[in-house]
């Protein structure tokens, strides 16, 4: 075995933590991560009795197992890889190693997580708050954007494409007469996706307030420039709406769009429907609705069944006792 980790270990680290603050400049910040990170590292090294420049591969595996049972995260872990591997480099550079151990090792796969939707009643929520105390322009805008955010679907670059009217130049527009919208997705890819009767009343709305504020720009939603809403403001309004409605969970727009596929999915059980009014080019990338959608089921069995109640500890619903068989003797 080799020699047990000493303070030749401590100057290697330290000689490193200069590197990256003096010569790569990096900040402040990501340096005192470093530090934590090469500080887990020597005191593995320590446990296992090497020094930090005769560690394996097959102690680095070890460790990380030890660190995924332990209950850390794989994006935990791969960050403290990425500060492990950058030291290991660096020795190497210097000629004390010849080969980097972290090179082959690889944080456990993280699990994807699930898109997050609202549940029913809360996009409904959301989607039927009025706040008037607002100027009348600005909430029948926000109205209209959390309507065509919800009921179509729509991502957000999609939704500030629109335009007022269809043009040689027009990214997006909505064709109010046959209920459509006509967007302009990722990958320059167009669709049409159908737009509801409130969707339909909410722009109507917003157009008639509109005009008070138009200038040159042909887009739908504008600000009271005139200028064509960006992305981050829709975000901010939204956000603050989802907060006069009472919702305990802030809203962002793909939020919406998530829960329009989801609430579709729950009704329909169509993927493939789904799919075209989401623009996605693989079912695959539907897919994850279903998750969602069974994720929904779960919760429903969970709070309504009796096996389910008790499963989770609780006790089930008393069942009738059976009957006593009848004794008595016959007439």
């Amino acid at each position: 075995m080799s020699a047990p980790a000493s303070d030749a270990d401590g100057l290697l680290v330290q000689a490193y933590l200069n590197h990256v603050r003096v010569e790569k400049r990096l900040a402040g910040r990501t340096v005192a991560l470093y530090t934590l990170d090469l500080e887990k590292l020597t005191a593995q090294a320590r446990e296992a009795g090497v020094a930090l420049t005769a560690v394996q591969n097959a102690h680095l595996r070890r460790w990380v197992a030890q660190m995924h049972g332990a209950g850390r995260s794989a994006r935990g872990i791969a960050l403290i890889l990425s500060g492990w591997r950058g030291f290991y480099v660096w020795l190497g550079r210097q000629g004390l190693i010849d080969h980097n151990p972290v090179q082959d090792v690889r944080a456990p796969r993280a699990g994807k997580p699930l898109p997050k939707a609202l549940g029913v009643d809360d996009a409904v929520q959301l989607v039927s708050h009025h706040d008037s105390a607002d100027d009348p322009a600005l909430e029948a805008r926000d109205a209209c954007i959390t309507e065509l955010l919800y009921g179509c679907g729509l991502r957000i670059g999609e939704l500030v494409g629109l335009d007022v009217a269809a043009s040689g130049s027009a990214r997006g527009w909505i064709d109010a007469q046959d209920g459509t919208a006509h967007v302009l997705g990722k990958g320059s890819k167009r669709r049409s996706v159908p737009v509801g009767r409130q969707a339909l009343a909410a722009l109507a709305l917003w157009l008639a307030q509109r005009a008070a504020w138009a200038g040159d720009d042909p887009a739908l939603f504008i600000g009271s420039r005139g200028q064509r809403l960006t992305p981050q403001h829709i975000r901010v309004r939204l956000k603050r709406r989802s907060g006069l409605a009472g919702l305990a969970t802030p809203v962002h727009p793909h939020m919406l769009r998530h829960s329009f596929a989801s609430h579709v999915l729950q009704s329909s059980g169509d993927l493939r429907a789904v799919q075209e009014l989401l623009g996605h080019a693989s079912i695959s990338t539907t897919q994850v609705y279903t998750r969602l959608d069974f994720q929904h089921l779960a919760q429903v069995y969970d709070a309504a069944h009796p096996r389910a109640q008790a499963r989770a500890g609780q006790s089930p619903e008393p069942q009738p006792e059976p009957l006593a068989p009848n004794t008595a003797a016959k007439p």
